[in-house]
C-alpha cells in the first residue's frame, strides 16, 4: 500500500453511508481507498499491509476504535490516525487528529493532506 506512489487510505466505520461517500471522495482525489465495517475486519487489513492515513470510528460493532490505535501504530507507526466520533472527543490516546460527526469533506482532506505533508518532513 505505501508501496504505490498514490497514498493509500484506510476507513473504518459502521456506517455505509460514510464508507460509500468517503470513498468517492478520496479515490476521486487519487488515495488508494480500502474499507473496513468492523475492528476485526480493520485488524485484518492492517496485518496485509501499512496505510498512509487511518480514518478510524470510535465506535464499531465488535470493539472501540480506540483499541485499534495502538496496534496500528505498532505495525505501522508512519500512519496518520485520525479518530471520527458522532459523540464528544477528549483525551484520545494515540490519535494525530480527532474530529466529530458529521464530517465537513473539504476539513478531513486538509487536516490529512496538513498530516502527510508534516509526516513527509519528518522523514
Amino acid at each position: 500500500m505505501l508501496n504505490s506512489s498514490k497514498p493509500s487510505i484506510l476507513i473504518i466505520d459502521d456506517d455505509t453511508t460514510i464508507l460509500r461517500v468517503f470513498s468517492r471522495i478520496f479515490q476521486h482525489r487519487g488515495y488508494i481507498v480500502t474499507v473496513a465495517t468492523k475492528g476485526s475486519e480493520a485488524l485484518e487489513k492492517i496485518g496485509e499491509g501499512c496505510f498512509d492515513v487511518a480514518l478510524v470510528d470510535l465506535r464499531l460493532p465488535d470493539m472501540e476504535g480506540t483499541e485499534l490505535l495502538p496496534v496500528i501504530e505498532r505495525t505501522s507507526p508512519q500512519t496518520v490516525k485520525i479518530m471520527l466520533s458522532g459523540n464528544c472527543l477528549h483525551g484520545v490516546v494515540g490519535a494525530d487528529a480527532l474530529l466529530g460527526k458529521p464530517i465537513n469533506p473539504d476539513k478531513l482532506l486538509s487536516i490529512i493532506e496538513s498530516k502527510l505533508r508534516d509526516r513527509n518532513l519528518e522523514t
